[in-house]
């Protein structure tokens, strides 16, 4: 074969070879650059189904905590209205069938009232999931622990409206300025950023992932989705579990509510418009009606006191729904309702 033409053949066979490895090249171009697209996509389909699941949970639980807070904030109304009837007798601690509800104590009403007050104060200007952190911790707990003492040294929780308001976010905010606190100013900014929304209802596991960046790599990006993925879906069904007890324990709460308020309307009507004060005064029915709202107040201090949350030990770590207490307090609450109905 003359020269040229096996020079020729040569060359055709490695132009050959040569478009052969370069269509293989973009083969894998194009098959990497499809991985690293789907990647990205259904990655940022989880984020968004993450950021709905959470939207809806963090609106649940701070319909809970508003629900929660407004009926410790009632519990200062009750607790006037009680005070005004003379020789009453004492209210003393529930404990039947394994439900243990507090004695009347104003004082410790009194307290829980205010700083639910201004808690309901402060949640104007709050960020969401403010109200549903308050649920999750327990809002009774939260009034209470707001409530400390004021710069002038009184107790916060004997002050009212406007100087108690004032007092505790002064305390909030570190103290007075005069004493070198942040003042009532800095008090607000805190309570109105006191929240990391479904951060503080998940745990710290929530920020790795939503802060995560896929690598430029293409399988390496789909591995780390897949990883993404796998907690992004185990977060989802806790805020479902979440999102589901929360809507539970708030009927329930609810139901306990329109009782006492149904009860406490007729006893208000007879003392602050009629002025029955005298407890001699009053018949068997409504001496029961009395007793039935203290004990309504009671169990309604001790519901709004469970935290729907398990903060979880390791920051890392996904918090868990406390359905034990939770459906514990349910099951109490019943058995309240269905003592008062038999009576």
């Amino acid at each position: 074969m003359p020269l040229p033409l096996v020079l020729g053949v040569g060359a055709a066979i490695a132009g050959v070879a040569g478009v052969s490895t370069g269509v293989h090249g973009a083969v894998k171009m194009k098959s990497a650059n499809d991985t690293m697209k789907n990647a990205e996509a259904q990655h940022e389909r989880n984020i968004e189904r993450f950021n709905k699941k959470s939207e809806s949970a963090n609106k649940s639980m701070d319909d809970l905590g508003k629900l929660e807070l407004e009926i410790l904030n009632s519990f200062d109304e009750f607790s006037n209205t009680i005070e005004k009837i003379q020789n009453r007798p004492q209210f003393k601690e529930y404990n039947k069938d394994g439900v243990k509800l507090p004695e009347y104590d104003k004082e410790e009403l009194k307290k829980v009232s205010v700083g639910a007050g201004v808690i309901l104060g402060g949640l104007g200007g709050a960020a969401v999931g403010t109200a549903g952190g308050i649920a999750a911790a327990g809002a009774t707990s939260s009034a209470v622990m707001l409530l400390g003492t004021a710069s002038t040294g009184t107790a916060i929780s004997s002050l009212s409206g406007v100087a108690a308001t004032n007092a505790a976010l002064a305390a909030i905010g570190g103290g007075s300025l005069a004493v070198g606190g942040g003042g009532m100013a800095l008090g607000s900014t805190i309570l109105g950023a006191t929240t990391l929304g479904v951060g503080l209802l998940v745990g710290g596991v929530i920020f790795s992932v939503t802060g995560s960046k896929l690598s430029d790599k293409a399988d390496e990006a789909h591995s780390q989705m897949k990883k993404a993925e796998e907690t992004i879906n185990n977060i989802c069904a806790y805020l479902t579990e979440l999102e589901n007890t929360a809507i539970k324990y708030s009927t329930s709460i609810n139901n306990v509510y329109e009782k006492y308020v149904e009860n406490f309307d007729y006893i208000s009507y007879q003392v602050n418009e009629l002025n029955k004060v005298d407890w001699n005064d009053f018949n068997q029915y409504e001496r029961k009606l009395v007793e039935n709202v203290v004990l309504l107040v009671g169990l309604l201090y001790n519901m709004c006191k469970v935290s729907l949350v398990n903060k979880a030990e390791n920051e890392n770590e996904m918090n868990t729904v406390n359905r034990s207490d939770v459906n514990a307090s349910i099951i109490h609450s019943k058995q309240v309702l269905n003592n008062l109905n038999m009576n």
